[in-house]
């Protein structure tokens, strides 16, 4: 098995986001401190947009936010937002695999593969993630 850099590198900046939720972070800020290369972390950050996951907003007080509130963001849901499929063979999703013969049993264990790596990262959200302390450090409503 391999966790793909995109995945890794959209997780650490989501982290980076979860833990300072209450302003924008830039992308060249958010490089930085994970030491993502930063090309490709503006790509990455631009799926995760797609998907929901972050939200952003352009000029100077512009910049990266979480998309949802990090309890609700889980490392399953980067995962696909980033790749797809949690798992594949080949490029080719696992639920499309079928073998003749003696490897006909093989795909239901990639399979059965798969799902235990989707309870895993499904059970892992981005709050749960975070050092003691630095989560929910939202800024209290009507706080100026």
């Amino acid at each position: 098995m391999q966790i793909s850099a995109k995945a890794d590198y959209a997780t650490r900046a989501l982290l980076e986001l979860a833990r300072e939720p209450g302003r924008p972070l830039t992308c060249e800020a958010i490089a930085s401190a994970q030491e993502i290369p930063y090309r490709f972390l503006k790509s990455v950050v631009g799926e995760l947009r797609r998907a929901g996951l972050v939200r952003s907003r352009r000029g100077c007080e512009g910049g990266y936010w979480l998309g949802r509130p990090a309890d609700e963001v889980t490392l399953l849901d980067v995962v696909r937002a980033v790749d797809g499929e949690v798992l594949s063979l080949r490029g080719r999703p696992l639920d499309t695999l079928s073998y003749p013969g003696a490897a006909a049993p093989l795909p239901g264990v990639w399979r059965q593969l798969e799902a235990g790596a989707a309870a895993v990262l499904g059970g892992l959200t981005l709050a749960s993630l975070l050092p003691s302390g630095a989560q929910d450090r939202r800024p209290e409503v009507g706080a100026a």
